[in-house]
Formats: structure tokens, sequence, C-alpha cells
């Protein structure tokens, strides 16, 4: 059914039915049940709108139910005093509560509303195009038939890619054993200590020549104190305040460096 046939074939009653609910005072008992009758006169103006965005993603019955939505919005209203028709003001309402379920309840990752909305745009337009070029349609084309740039389109496109996610749990191997999720690596904590130690070569190059060589003995040799002392010929206790002075020297020079 064209929208042209939706509107008439819902034209005769439903008017009168919007006409009658609207003359009915707010209280009265009989306005829930022309209301009622009223929004099923226009359910076939509802679902033309809702068949209209099929095809993209979503299941055709939650469109319906989307546009019924915007359909009751319409009815509740709207104000015949305003001098517009009903379908002209029902239509937009409708087609935008539909767009705004694309743009709310669909999108895997949430992107900004420029980018969902040139999302549906390119959508239409490839739609239109494919049929009047008789093929794919190039991003210059789309950009001419939107008036936007190819550049926006680009990025349209790009953003588009966030409309569905791929579950971690996707098998990606042969015989299913290995899931999407098993690919991701860990956290890595060495990257927690890579300034410090991009900033430990100058501070160490501070100490001098006999505080470098106990802080290598101790941490790079694993010797324990009293071995660097015997290799020394120090004692033990020397080694200990030279081990304490070098420590607060890199200290010091890590704080200011970091």
């Amino acid at each position: 059914m064209t929208l042209t046939a939706s509107r008439r074939a819902s034209s005769g009653s439903a008017a009168d039915l919007l006409a009658e609910m609207a003359a009915v005072p707010a209280g009265d008992r009989r306005r829930p049940a022309l209301r009622d009758r009223a929004i099923e006169a226009w359910l076939p103006l509802a679902r033309h709108l809702a068949h209209r965005y099929s095809g993209r993603g979503e299941p055709t019955d939650d469109l319906f139910q989307t546009a019924t939505v915007g359909l009751i919005k319409a009815v509740d209203k709207f104000d015949p005093d305003r001098g517009v028709d009903f379908a002209g003001y029902a239509i937009p309402t409708i087609i935008g509560e539909i767009k705004r379920h694309f743009r709310d309840r669909t999108w895997s990752v949430r992107v900004p509303r420029r980018l969902q909305e040139l999302r549906l745009s390119i959508t239409e337009a490839n739609a239109t195009l494919t049929h009047s070029l008789g093929r794919s349609p190039t991003v210059p084309d789309i950009a001419v038939h939107l008036g936007v740039t190819e550049e926006e389109v680009l990025e349209g496109l790009e953003g588009a890619r966030a409309y569905n996610a791929t579950s971690l749990s996707t098998p990606i191997s042969a015989d299913g054993t290995t899931e999407l999720g098993d690919t991701l690596g860990g956290e890595d904590h060495e990257f927690e200590v890579a300034e410090t130690r991009v900033a430990l070569g100058p501070a160490l190059a501070l100490l001098d020549e006999r505080e470098q060589k106990i802080l290598t003995l101790r941490y790079y040799g694993n010797l324990t104190q009293s071995q660097i002392a015997d290799r020394l010929g120090i004692s033990q206790m020397h080694v200990s305040r030279l081990l304490t002075k070098a420590l607060a020297k890199l200290r010091t020079q890590l704080h200011s460096a970091l």
C-alpha cells in the first residue's frame, strides 16, 4: 500500500473520530473509546511507515510497535484547531519515533547523534541510487545525492561500524575451541614501570662508580650485602650505608624526572 493509499484509507471515518474526540471534554467517559478507535483506524499508516524502514537489521514487528507508539503520541497531541490535517502531523511524528529507535536502541557502541543520522541517510541514499543507477553507488555518488562532502560520507561509513559489535565469545578457529576473546592480550604491568625505567638510566649516571657497582651487584647480581662486602673488601655495615645513600639519590632524581 502506498503512502497516498494509506492516507486515503484512513482519512474518512478516522478523521471524523479525531474531530469527535477533540470535541469531547478530557474527563468524558467516551473519550478513551474514541481514542482507541482513532488509533486503530490510523494503524495502516503506522504499518506503512514501519515497512519503509524494514530490512535495516531490526525486526519488522519491532518497527511496527515503535511506529504505533509514534502514532499514539500523534493522536494524543493532535490539535485540529491548528489547521493541519492529521496525516501531515502524524507522519513526521511516527518517522521521528522510528529514527529515535534506531538511534537509541540498535547501536552496539554509542556514537554521536550526527553520525547515527548520517548513517541512516547513507543507507537510504544507497538503496535509492542502487535502483536509479543500476549499480552500487560510489562515495562521490552518495555525497552528491546527500549534498555533503565525500569526507562526511566516509566518516558516516566508518561510524556505521559501531552499529553491530562482535561478541567476544565468537569462535574464530575451525574446531571452535578458540574464541575472539582468547586473542585479546591481558594487562601488562610492565607498562606501569616503563617510564621509570627510561628515567633510571640518567639517574644511575649521577652516582659514583662504587655506588653504581654496589647497586649492580645487589639488584642485578642478586648478591647479599655480606657477599658484596667480601667482594669489595669493606664491611657489611659500610655496604649498607652506601646502598642506602645510593638509593636515596636515585629516589630524588627519579622524583624530579617524573
